[in-house]
């Protein structure tokens, strides 16, 4: 009798543009049976904690607050995109919380016999997440197609987007550094059927030596 290949546990980074399809990547490896770690819902429930919202007040006024008292994401957005120090200095803030939420859910899925781990963010490559995955995916998407995208579910016009995409590391850069890639141009089954093929390379137990797959 022929055994199945052995599994194991795999932290899997997913890395691209915005817009490109980040989070139905992220879905997909949810249903192989992944935790998905989303890094924009951690960073949104660290500004709702009582000691960040302190000290973002102290840094930049009542400004920064909504009519109920919460952080107002908007406002911040255009304090730290306008200005790098000021990014660098609330990322500094919330990033070690984040990164110890993201330990504890991943010591959690790992006790629970989950196949593995998805942390889905941003800031992969600048954050050095990298690091702490088994494989990280890249994936590319058409800017025009991105673009689409984010202005029917964000309301972003073209300079918005360039300018939050500018604050991060270039696409070729993360397309270069990635392990996987896969190509996310409106034919769900054609990217599911890559993204089941990546996370059994990445789970075997079995080293594998492929770069990037073009």
């Amino acid at each position: 009798m022929i055994s199945s290949p052995a599994r194991r546990f795999a932290v899997i980074g997913i890395a691209g543009g915005i817009g490109a399809g980040k989070s139905t990547v992220a879905a997909m490896l949810a249903e192989l049976g992944c935790v998905v770690i989303d890094s924009d819902v951690e960073a949104r429930r660290a500004l709702q904690r009582p000691e960040v919202i302190s000290e973002l007040v102290r840094w930049w006024g009542e400004s920064v607050l909504d009519s109920g008292g919460a952080i107002d994401r908007g406002a911040v957005a255009r304090i730290v995109f306008a200005d790098p120090d000021q990014r660098l200095r609330l990322e500094g803030l919330i990033h070690p919380l984040i990164a110890q939420s993201r330990a504890e859910q991943i010591e959690q899925a790992r006790r629970a016999g989950r196949a593995g781990a998805v942390i889905d963010a941003p800031l992969l490559y600048e954050a050095g997440l990298e690091r702490e995955c088994d494989g990280v995916i890249f994936v590319d998407c058409p800017f025009e197609e991105r673009l689409a995208r984010v202005r029917a579910s964000r309301g972003w016009d073209e300079r918005e987007l360039r300018q939050r995409e500018k604050a991060q590391l270039p696409l070729e850069e993360k397309r270069r550094r990635a392990d996987y890639l896969v190509v996310n141009t409106g034919h769900p089954q054609a990217l599911r059927l890559r993204v089941a093929q990546i996370f059994t390379s990445i789970t075997e137990a079995s080293e594998s030596s492929d770069g990037p797959t073009q």
